[in-house]
This record gives structure tokens, sequence and C-alpha cells, in this order.
């Protein structure tokens, strides 16, 4: 059953790319990317919609964990336990920097306003992180196919036969929810995704087990207002749901080490975050 999930996840990561608003890069013909958004990495415009992340030191609760996966090494993440004994877990996926004190911040707001959830931010880099553009591309760019699916396979099962899992992530980790609830079958109960590259096989998105909220900004020229909309027209084909709120907002406006970051588009986008995960999990 390992090998099959791994498998699976593999294929998906490998997924063709649906069109941005970018030129495209110049990719060699022997080329395969390492995963879907990899191209999108080496797109020098692509790279530029990031701001240089602000200086953040996260001092808070949580504990680094580590397990093995099919691979043959281990992985890490960043968990907050739940206070009470739980089956419930919210997997946080990165954005394309790492797993940052950004993000094990906002697995710890994540925690504190779920309750009784286990929150674990699993490390898709295995440690590296990064603080500059050219850095976080070569990064998504090295990250293959099979080791994204090793680290999240080996993530549930650290989290056990019996997890309910629901999944959210920003950016590369956008991508890395909905690559998850494809891959994870009936223990994933939710999945956000916040302006990661969709999912365009119709056959693949027959396999999600929970509806998605899909969170992006109508100023993204990464993922653009096209992207998204062939996004909810593949899902209805697929017969699955999908809920999209469109913020007249940039790429990554909902990170605050971002210098575009908008506040209040990302304190609405948590609210509906929550709110939904809030029933997922429930």
């Amino acid at each position: 059953m390992r090998a099959i999930f791994i498998l699976v996840t593999i294929f998906l990561f490998k997924l063709d790319l649906p069109e941005s608003g970018l030129s495209p890069a110049p990719i060699p013909l022997c080329h395969t990317p390492a995963n879907a958004m990899s191209e999108l990495a080496s797109n020098a415009d692509f790279r530029m919609l990031h701001e240089t992340p602000l200086a953040f030191t996260y001092q808070g609760a949580g504990e680094t964990v580590t397990f093995p996966t099919s691979d043959g090494k281990t992985a890490s993440g960043f968990l907050l336990k739940s206070p009470k004994t739980s089956d419930k877990w919210l997997f946080v996926y990165q954005e394309w920097w790492g797993l940052n004190d950004y993000i094990k911040q906002e697995a710890a707001k994540l925690h504190k306003d779920l309750g009784d959830v286990n929150v674990l931010a699993l490390d898709m880099y295995d440690g590296k992180v990064s603080t500059t553009r050219e850095e976080a591309g070569k990064l998504m760019q090295g990250a293959s196919a099979e080791r994204l699916a090793a680290i999240t396979q080996g993530g549930s099962q650290y989290a056990g036969a019996n997890a309910k899992i629901a999944s959210i992530g920003w950016c590369f980790g956008g991508m890395l929810s909905l690559q998850h609830a494809i891959a994870g079958g009936k223990q994933i109960v939710g999945c956000v995704m916040y302006y990661g590259r969709p999912e365009s096989d119709i056959e693949k998105l027959k396999k999600l087990n929970t509806d998605v909220l899909g969170i992006f900004g109508s100023q993204d020229q990464g993922i653009p207002p096209a992207t998204v909309a062939k996004f909810e027209e593949d899902m209805k084909t697929a017969g699955k749901k999908v809920t999209i709120k469109m913020y007249d907002a940039v790429h990554a406006f909902a990170n605050p080490s971002n210098a575009k970051y908008d506040a209040a588009a990302a304190a609405d986008a948590y609210k509906l975050s929550l709110e939904y995960l809030k029933r997922k999990l429930g």
C-alpha cells in the first residue's frame, strides 16, 4: 500500500503545467520537471513576483519531530500537539522559501485557533531555508517529485492510520496541499490552497475525497485569474466542489514577510480558511 501511495503521488507531482501569465523560460529538451512548479521557478518573471522576506524569528510553542520515509531516509516537521489526544491533523505546507519562522508562526496561530487538532508543518526541503529569490528558485527546482512524495507519505504514517487529515499551503505549498489531497485517499477531509499551481488533469481531480477552498489574487501574474477559472471548470467536470475566493491582490499577498502584504485581504482569507478547517476537522 505504501509503495502504491508513493507511485501515485510521484505521478501527480509530474503533471503538465497549465498556462500562466508569464513568458516561458527556455527548458532543455532533456529536462523533466522535478515537480509541477519547477518550471515556474526557472522563470525570472515569476521569481520577481516574490519580495525578499523580512527578517523574523519565531519564539513560541512547538517541537521538531522526525519520521522515517520510504526512500530509506528521514524527514522532519514542526509539530504542535493537540492539548488532548486527537486523531485530527492539519498538515501545513511551506512557501517556496522553505519551512521558515513565518510558517512556524502561521502553524502556531492555526493550532491555537483550531483547538484540539495536531498541526504538523512538514519540512519539504529537508532543513534548507532560503532568504533570496535565487536560492528559493533553486530549492523549488531541485525538490524532486519522489522526495516530496516520500515526505508527505511519511508524515501521514506519522499521524497514524486513524488520522483525519486536512491540509493548507501557500504558493509552492498550495500546490502541495492540493496534491496531498488528491493522493491521500479517504484520510483527507479538507484542503486549502493559497495561490498554488492547480491540477489540470480531470482524472486526477476525480480522486479527491474532499472539496477544496482556493484563495487567489487577481493581480497574480504567476497563477492568473484565467488559470483559476480553468481550475473551477476542471473541478466541475470532475464532479468535485471548489470554492474560489479571489482578492484584488498580488501573489503571496497573505505572507507578512512580503513587502506587498495585504493585511485586510490576508485577515479575511484567514477567517475563511479557519471556518472551513473547523467544519472539516470538527
